[in-house]
Formats: structure tokens, C-alpha cells, sequence
């Protein structure tokens, strides 16, 4: 891989990052020459292939098991990083999981689950992360939330509230961590080609898309690159990058 020297020693942390555009996230930012750290809750085997491809190409990774949603397993998370790292650079909250319905028919334990992991879970990593970045004097977290989240969509209640509520934390976050040269900002994908969105009516939702296709992993990743590595975005903070082929255009 392209390494710069800029971040030979530079760790960053992808949650949910064993596929889809948290893979994506993991495989561009090793491009760079960070260390990458594919936390999985469930998926092993696959976050051991993005460990391994990342190593086959020159990079630098290894993979560390936690449901982010649950604080005891953020704090093993983190503990498990500083003792191989040392640090924490850049954090991705990337992991997320939808269980649509209707919202009179939507169960409670669906609704609690989508909170938990798409809107707690940005906060427990984000409060665990930021001790260490506080100290540090530095960092750039990035936020994956979702044009959902700015939009709505009947049948997603759930992972509406959770999109938006990490739109406000991003913010929120960007003003208490600005004056420590943390940098807090969100990717917004609109309908992007993953197991997510396979299922979906494409024809319908090409239809409210003005560039006239789904983005795919990659493009949302690179938005993720830019706003996490690049010198330019370090005066760019509290804002929320979509990438959505213009579907939501405020």
C-alpha cells in the first residue's frame, strides 16, 4: 500500500467494519499507512478477510470482537487498543443494523435495538474515544449517519430517530471537542449498493435520485478518508457530508 509517514503511527478505529461500507472505510484509510483496527460483533470470519487484505497489500491491522452497544464491551474495545496501539487517532462509528416496520406494528424490542447500536453506540465509543483524544490535544472522529436521518421514510421510525440523533451528537460533540483540535463531522449516505439495500425497489428509489444510481461503499468511503486524513479537512467540523447523488438538497 501507499504509505505516507504522516501516519505511520496513527491508529484508526472502524466499527462494524467486517463489510459493506464499513470494509470499504477499513481498506481505504490502510491506504494512507494507518494502522487499522476492523472491530466485528459477530461476523469473525469476515473481519479476519479485511485483516488479511489489508496485510496482503502492505498495511497494517488486526480485528478486535465488541458489540458497541453494550458499554462493558466499549471499554474491553478500548482497553484491548491502547494496549496494542497505544492510541486511538481517528474513530469511524460506522456500525448499524435496521429491523423496519411500520411504526403501530413496530415492536418495542425493534425500536430499543436500533437505538442501542446506531445512536448509544456513537456515544459510548465516542465518550471512550475522547479521553484519549482529550489527552492527545488531538483527533478526527466521522459519524456514519444517513439521509434518513435528515429525510424520514415510512418504515424506518426507528432508524430515523437514530440517524438524526447522531446528526445532533455529531454537532453537539464538534462544539465541546473544537478548543482540543478534535475534529466531530458525519457522512450522510443516501441508497448505496450493500446486503442493506438489496431487497429495496430500486426503480422506485432511482426515480427520487437526480444522478440516477445507487453510490456505492467506496464513494462513501472516500468522503470518510477526506474528512478523517486529509489536511484539508482539519477546518471542517459539526458538518454532515452527504453522499447521496443529491436526493436530500437543503
Amino acid at each position: 500500500m501507499n504509505s505516507t509517514n504522516i501516519f505511520s503511527n496513527q491508529t484508526a478505529l472502524i466499527t462494524g467494519a467486517s463489510r459493506g461500507i464499513g470494509k470499504s472505510i477499513a481498506l481505504q484509510l490502510a491506504q494512507t499507512g494507518l494502522e487499522v483496527v476492523v472491530n466485528y460483533s459477530n461476523s469473525q470470519e469476515k473481519a479476519e478477510e479485511v485483516v488479511q487484505t489489508i496485510k496482503g497489500a502492505g498495511g497494517k491491522a488486526y480485528s478486535v470482537q465488541a458489540n458497541v452497544s453494550d458499554e462493558s464491551e466499549v471499554d474491553r474495545l478500548i482497553k484491548t487498543i491502547t494496549s496494542q496501539s497505544g492510541k486511538v487517532d481517528i474513530l469511524v462509528n460506522n456500525a448499524g443494523i435496521t429491523k423496519d416496520g411500520l411504526l403501530m406494528r413496530m415492536k418495542t424490542e425493534d425500536w430499543q435495538s436500533v437505538i442501542d447500536l446506531n445512536l448509544s453506540g456513537v456515544f459510548l465509543c465516542t465518550r471512550a474515544i475522547s479521553r484519549l483524544m482529550l489527552k492527545q490535544k488531538s483527533g478526527r472522529i466521522v459519524n456514519i449517519t444517513s439521509v434518513v436521518g435528515l429525510m424520514g421514510n415510512a418504515g424506518q421510525g426507528n432508524y430515523a430517530a437514530a440517524k438524526a440523533g447522531v446528526i445532533g451528537l455529531t454537532k453537539s460533540t464538534a462544539k465541546e471537542f473544537a478548543s482540543r483540535g478534535i475534529t466531530v463531522n458525519a457522512v450522510a449516505p443516501g441508497f448505496i449498493t450493500t446486503d442493506m439495500t438489496k431487497d429495496l425497489d430500486a426503480q422506485n428509489i432511482l426515480a427520487a435520485i437526480p444522478l440516477g444510481c445507487f453510490g456505492t461503499p467506496e464513494q462513501v468511503a472516500g468522503a470518510v478518508k477526506f474528512l478523517a486524513t486529509d489536511p484539508a479537512a482539519a477546518y471542517i467540523t459539526g458538518q454532515v457530508i452527504q453522499v447521496d447523488g443529491g436526493m436530500v438538497m437543503s
